[in-house]
């Protein structure tokens, strides 16, 4: 997949998707489906997105992402997608009225030829467009514009979105959560030296290093599937603080169940299939070590 970060480096002419994206789930496919459909071998199906996202860009506080951009991407290419097209979003873009953005953006420099968005899709100063304007201010350079009805789950009655995605996770609602994904949430990172502790204990611990602006699910532990060497390895996760050792500092630890080996500097794609329990803290390393093999065996 080609990702431009500057308007100089897009490959055009496009046909395109407009939003954040930010998961890639359900109702964001029904978005993308109209220009992976174009039988338009000229044109570039292409994601535009912004960085960094408008709400941090606005708030000034770091959001954490469903998806990272190198996670996304890959995302997006596994569907189709051949270019990711980030703007800048800063206080010029910021600025740009509606028909500002249509003309400067979509029509110059994107070249577009198709749109697609969700029906709740907003642009411009102060987030004054919507669809329809979108449609009216495309169509008077004969570019149509596709408006996608919002995917519903849980018999129609729940609206998909990264806001209910991330609030599912934050209550360990991983049901939900991956109902709305349409797949598994997951974890990519490189395996980083630990404490040590779990082998200490008979349940030796990969460390997950993750991108710093990941979101992660509530503390607690999971029973995963672990993509390795062109396979699935059972396990369980936990993620968390550590209180039984008194920890500081938020580790992500996977145990591989039935494996043995080296995995040191290697990337683990974890995908959490279920959520077991609430971090909690033990009287004793005994305690603890009961209770990981407990985890064990209810996780499969």
């Amino acid at each position: 997949m080609w990702i431009a970060t500057s308007t100089d480096e897009i490959r055009k002419p496009t046909t395109i998707a407009l939003g954040n994206f930010d998961g890639v789930h359900q109702g964001h496919r029904v978005v993308l489906e109209p220009i992976l459909n174009s039988t338009d071998a000229s044109v570039y199906p292409s994601v535009v997105s912004f960085t960094p996202h408008p709400r941090e860009f606005f708030t000034g506080n770091c959001l954490k992402l469903l998806t990272p951009i190198t996670e996304k991407s890959q995302y997006l290419e596994s569907l189709g997608i051949k270019q990711l097209v980030l703007l800048p979003f800063d206080r010029e873009l910021a600025n740009l009225t509606p028909q500002q953005f249509v003309e400067k953006i979509l029509v110059k420099q994107l070249q577009v030829t198709l749109i697609s968005v969700g029906e709740d899709f907003r642009f411009g100063y102060q987030r004054k467009g919507n669809a329809i304007a979108l449609k009216n201010l495309a169509a008077e350079f004969n570019i149509p514009v596709i408006i996608n009805s919002l995917r519903k789950c849980s018999g129609n009655q729940v609206r998909v979105s990264s806001s209910l995605i991330r609030q599912a996770l934050a209550e360990g609602n991983l049901t939900e959560a991956n109902k709305m994904l349409g797949r598994s949430y997951c974890l990519i990172g490189k395996v980083v030296q630990g404490k040590q502790l779990g082998k200490t204990i008979g349940f030796p611990t990969a460390n997950l290093q993750l991108p710093p602006d990941k979101l992660l699910p509530c503390h607690g532990v999971y029973a995963v599937k672990v993509g390795l060497d062109n396979s699935y390895i059972k396990g369980v996760m936990n993620i968390g603080d550590r209180p039984t050792v008194s920890g500081k500092t938020v580790t992500v630890e996977v145990h591989l169940l039935n494996w043995s080996g080296n995995l040191y500097d290697r990337d683990l794609t974890v995908h959490l299939e279920r959520f077991l329990r609430p971090q909690q803290k033990f009287d004793s390393l005994d305690a603890l070590k009961q209770q990981i093999a407990i985890d064990c065996q209810s996780a499969w």
